[in-house]
Formats: C-alpha cells, structure tokens, sequence
C-alpha cells in the first residue's frame, strides 16, 4: 500500500512549521507541531488505506467481469429492473452488438407481455432470499421481434458497493421443442386412440339416453322428470368437453410465493359442505414455520379439491380424513391426505391418472389427470399408496421457493 497521501500530510504540517520558526514567530519544536503532525500523519495513512481499497475494489471488478465474459451462459446485472452490466453472451443473445447499447435498458421491455408480472414476482423473492433461487422460464424478445424461451436463475448480491441481482440464464428453446416432438412422437397414437375411444365411450351414453327420450317427446309422453334427465345428461356431456378444455389449454400463469397452509385451509372450508353432508370430518395437521411454495395458487387448490373430492366419495359409509403437511427435506414440502375408504385395488393402481379409466361408476378419470398435469408443471410429484378395505394416502411432493427441481417420479404402491 503506497503512502503518498501520509508523506505529503507529514511534509506540509513540517513545512508550515519551518516556515512559522524561519519568519520568527516560533519555536520549531513546539506541542502544536508534534500534535498537527501526528494527526497529519493518522488522516494521511487513512487516506492511503480507503485509496488502496478502493482500488483493490476496482480491480476486482474487473476481474470479475472479465470472469463473467469468458463465460458461454448469458450471465447480466440489473438492478430496479434496469440493466447495469451483461456479458457478450447476453449481448449475442438479445442481437446486440456491444454491451453498451443494454446498459441503463429495462428489463421489462425484453420481456413478453405475459411474462412481466411473472417476473416482478420473483424479484420481489430475490430481495427475501440469500441463495439462488430455483430456475424458472420467460419468454424474451430479440431486437428484430423474435422470442425465444428463456431459462433463468437470480442471487442478490453486491456490484459498484450497491445491492443488485445477479442473474444467469440460457435459451432452452431447441432444448424444450426437440423434449416436446419427442415426446409427441412417442405419444401421440397411443393418447389418440386411447382418448377416441374414451371420447366415444363417455358421450354415447348420454347421447343414448336423449335420444331415446326425444323419441318419447316425439310420442307426447312427455313428464317433468325426461326432461330434468336430458339436461342432466346434457351437463355432463358439458362437463367432460370442460375437463378437456382445462387439460388442453395452455397459458402462461404467473408463479407467486404462497403459504401452503392458508391454501389447504382455503380448501378445507370449500369442500366442508360436502364433508358434513357425507358425513366425513376432515382434520388437518401442519409443522410449525413451514416454508412457502411459489406456484399458481388456483391450479393447486384445484388439485386438492380433486383430491378431497376423491377421498369423501371413497367413503360412502362415512368416516375421517387427515391431512398432515410436513417439511420432511430440507426444501421439500410433503402433503400427505389420508382416507379411510374402500381402498384401490393394487392392479388398478398403477393406470390411475390416465384419461377415461377411473374406478368411480361415472368419472372420467380426466380430475386425476389433471392433478398429475398441474403437479408436475409446479416441478413436484405426486405418490399414490392403497389398501384395500384400509383406505388410500395420496402424498403431494412440492419445492419450496429456493429448492431445485424435484425428480419427476411417480411412486404407485
């Protein structure tokens, strides 16, 4: 560490001092002199020392970001949304041509309309959290209109002595079509024939029962119960076109942090008119300071509303159903809802969750299929254990809001 600023305060304080003793105002070696030249020295050396850190601060910066260009993932900082370093990797990915032109531009007009507020969400979970959080997809615009999939993950860290967010990222959009096709083409006439048949088997048996009572109509033996019977075989027709509806439509949902209990308690009061009627009590049990989840907060009350459904009608005779969330893993939230109904039989469990085969006299089998489907898209899983006459535990496996990915099996026992 130089100590330019030290020597020179030193020399100017014996300076003024001979200058004082040589015009004969005073002595040299005086209490003022020894107490300006200590001090003259103390500020001097404090000088040197924030000097020698302040350049040891630049120079690993720029360590740092030479760091960050030898790198092959598009790697930029941004804070209050506006990008304040990238490297050449996001420059090439957004057709940029030098990192100035992103410097001081906003993240948000990068960013898909639908995508936008899926992204003002997770900064707001970067800014609670000290470790990475887990990846998460966007759809980002080129300069020249083109979009591609973006895969990124974000840390709050320090950058120019500032907080700031840190965030690495790469386009999986080759990865993510190549994943679809493949899994299309190894699909598709499997799934088409098995839900054509479906299709055909659930709907001709309603179609039968109108048609045959708009013969009667045709007759005049018309009674008030032919018709509540058309309209019900109407609604369910409706229902199963709905179920379809929901499994196929895609759309971009915005994940947010959420307090899983306060979404299973939300559920419980919905289906507790249902319970009481069956005569069915459901009791819930959670650890204490469980962590919270990001996900879609009406597609998960979706699945535990199937599944609650699921475990009521398993009950006929009545009986209880207990719900225990537990934080098992670290990072890791375990939903176990247990019933106590006429169980599954262990060779139809395994096909559970494929559309159309269901063990109820009139589901469709689309409710668990979905469940399955929303689950999954929440990077979770779902694990079915049945005996029969005993009853069925339905164990729901989500990632809290710093977890990785968790392994897409599916236990059946």
């Amino acid at each position: 560490m130089k100590k330019w600023g030290q020597l020179t305060l030193v020399l100017l304080s014996v300076s003024f001092t001979a200058y004082q003793t040589l015009t004969g105002e005073d002595s040299f070696f005086t209490i003022d002199f020894f107490m300006f030249t200590v001090i003259a020295w103390f500020v001097g050396w404090q000088y040197d020392r924030a000097r020698f850190f302040e350049k040891k601060a630049r120079l690993s910066e720029e360590s740092y970001k030479r760091l960050l260009d030898t790198l092959p993932e598009a790697v930029f900082i941004h804070r209050e949304n506006k990008i304040i370093y990238a490297n050449m990797a996001t420059v090439k990915q957004l057709s940029r041509s030098s990192i100035e032109e992103l410097i001081g531009e906003s993240i948000l007009d990068h960013l898909d309309a639908a995508y936008q507020e899926r992204y003002l969400e997770r900064m707001k979970q970067v800014k609670k959290e000290q470790l990475p959080l887990c990846a998460i997809e966007y759809k980002v615009k080129r300069r020249d209109g083109s979009k591609f999939v973006f895969e990124t993950s974000s840390i709050r860290i320090l950058f120019g002595g500032e907080e700031a967010v840190l965030t690495v990222g790469k386009d999986i959009t080759e990865k993510k079509e190549e994943t679809e096709r493949l899994l299309q083409k190894s699909e598709k006439l499997a799934l088409l024939g098995q839900m054509a048949a479906g299709i055909a088997h659930e709907i001709r048996n309603p179609l039968t029962s109108i048609k045959g009572f708009i013969q009667l109509f045709k007759h005049n033996q018309l009674k008030k119960e032919y018709y509540d019977i058309v309209l019900t075989e109407l609604d369910r027709i409706n229902t199963i076109v709905g179920e379809f509806l929901v499994l196929a439509k895609p759309s971009a949902v915005v994940f947010v942090e959420r307090n899983i209990k306060d979404i299973i308690l939300d559920v419980v009061t919905l289906i507790n008119t249902q319970s009481i009627l069956n005569n069915v009590q459901i009791f819930a049990e959670f650890d204490q300071k469980l962590p919270n989840v990001c996900c879609e907060e009406n597609q998960l009350k979706q699945v535990f509303l199937n599944l609650l459904k699921n475990a009521i009608e398993a009950m006929p005779k009545g009986g209880d159903i207990h719900i225990k969330v537990q934080e098992k893993e670290e990072g890791s939230i375990f939903i176990q809802i247990i019933d106590q109904g006429v169980g599954i039989p262990q060779d139809r469990i395994s096909t559970l969750g494929e559309p159309f085969y269901t063990t109820k006299e009139k589901g469709t089998g689309l409710g668990l299929m979905t469940c399955f489907k929303i689950v999954e898209s929440h990077h979770g899983v779902l694990n079915i254990n049945s005996v029969e006459n005993v009853g069925t535990t339905i164990e729901v496996i989500l990632p809290t809001v710093t977890q990785p990915y968790l392994k897409k099996e599916v236990h059946y026992c």
